[in-house]
């Protein structure tokens, strides 16, 4: 692994600016570093379609899983909320996300972000 994209560099965490194409984020995903998201998960629904993908550190994938199974999931199961979206923001030109964004709505709100990288750590 690239010690580079470990989680815990500094406050910025990796940094994924030299990411900017689909090709090089493909390339980082053979090698293992980054790995396939699905923003709206399949448990939901959520297809392998291009607009649905995104490339993350794998503990994004853990932390993002536990937010929609273990949190909203539930919430969806008694009926406090019923609409889901996950939206990737990014930095820079980069085509690693720097956060994604998760909102649970109608009738209920919840939200989550998880920070990955950049700005949106130092946010935090």
């Amino acid at each position: 692994m690239l010690k580079w994209l470990k989680r815990d560099k500094g406050p910025g965490g990796p940094d994924f600016s030299s990411v900017y194409s689909q090709e090089k984020a493909e390339e980082l995903h053979r090698q293992g570093v980054l790995h396939k998201l699905l923003l709206m998960p399949a448990e939901f629904g959520g297809a392998e379609i291009p607009q649905n993908v995104v490339f993350v550190p794998e503990w994004v994938v853990a932390e993002k899983a536990h937010i929609d199974l273990d949190i909203i999931r539930p919430l969806i199961e008694e009926g406090t909320v019923s609409r889901y979206f996950a939206a990737p923001e990014y930095e820079r030109n980069s085509f690693i996300p720097c956060s994604i964004r998760i909102v649970a709505s109608d009738p209920g709100q919840f939200e989550a972000s998880v920070a990955i990288w950049g700005k949106a750590l130092q946010q935090k």
